[in-house]
């Protein structure tokens, strides 16, 4: 059984797939791009406040699952370029303390609209 979870605080999916699904215990939380809900646009500035964005649209959607930062067990991080690794992984860590989540970094030749940065987690459900 699974269960779809929406936050209005972050942004719609934007293609035949849902923010998120809960199963099994667990909640898995689809690639948030660094769009401001409120906007529908990429946030302002460079990568260091595109993955904040991305980042607040994940803890959006785990609020709505009654979950917490704390609960995210593993994240896949997408870049467009590596490049971008240290000043991501700077906001990335203001985000996540000890025991951190088990992480995954990829860069990709293109993200959809044109994106720098994609983030995706899976946390436990309490």
């Amino acid at each position: 059984m699974k269960t779809q979870i929406t936050s209005s605080k972050a942004p719609a999916a934007i293609g035949p797939y849902s923010q998120a699904i809960a199963a099994n215990g667990f909640l898995f939380i689809s690639g948030q791009l660094p769009i401001d809900p409120a906007t529908g646009n990429f946030a302002e500035g460079g990568i260091r406040e595109l993955t904040r964005q991305s980042l607040e649209n994940v803890k959006s959607i785990l609020a709505e699952a009654g979950l917490t930062l704390a609960d995210v067990v593993k994240t896949t991080v997408f870049l467009a370029d590596m490049s971008d690794f240290a000043a991501m992984n700077e906001v990335y860590a203001e985000y996540f303390t000890a025991p951190a989540p088990a992480r995954s970094a990829v860069a990709v030749k293109t993200l959809p609209k044109g994106g720098l940065v994609e983030i995706e987690v899976i946390a436990a459900c309490r």
